[in-house]
């Protein structure tokens, strides 16, 4: 990221931030959907080893989709600052996630400050209407270098 004292950041296209996360986050198996202002959903094929008993999707599939989602949505408004980190992920289970469908999240940014940033993140199982999870996350933005 450049950006000059007192000036805004440069904001990462989609592009961008789907290189950025294949090079330096390739654990992360979310696809980059959209981006909006203050916002960003991401897509998660769900495979076999994200189901747990009874076929469902396992909650640490959920969790890292909204904690990826908004890392993203916040990359796109702050630029690429790697070392932005989560400093708290509530998380609320609503319903049983399809086991044969993608999940879905869908994030929203409530405050974007110089050193923290807020937001929402719901997840839904690809087609469906009705959430399965809701999350809602800090994260530390580092100083820019």
């Amino acid at each position: 990221m450049v950006t000059l004292q007192g000036a805004l950041p440069v904001r990462p296209t989609q592009d961008e931030l789907a290189a950025f996360l294949a090079r330096e986050f390739p654990q992360a198996p979310c696809r980059i959907v959209s981006l909006s202002e203050r916002g960003a959903t991401l897509r998660h094929e769900v495979g076999v080893a994200e189901l747990r008993p009874g076929g469902t999707v396992s909650g640490p599939t959920m969790m890292a989709l909204a904690d990826v989602s908004l890392y993203v949505a916040i990359m796109a408004e702050v630029g690429l600052l790697p070392m932005i980190v989560t400093t708290q992920l509530s998380f609320n289970f609503l319903r049983k996630p399809a086991g044969d469908r993608a999940l879905i999240g869908v994030c929203r940014l409530l405050k974007v400050g110089r050193t923290l940033a807020v937001g929402e993140a719901t997840v839904y199982s690809e087609g469906l209407d009705e959430p399965v999870a809701h999350a809602v996350g800090s994260y530390a933005i580092p100083p820019p270098r």
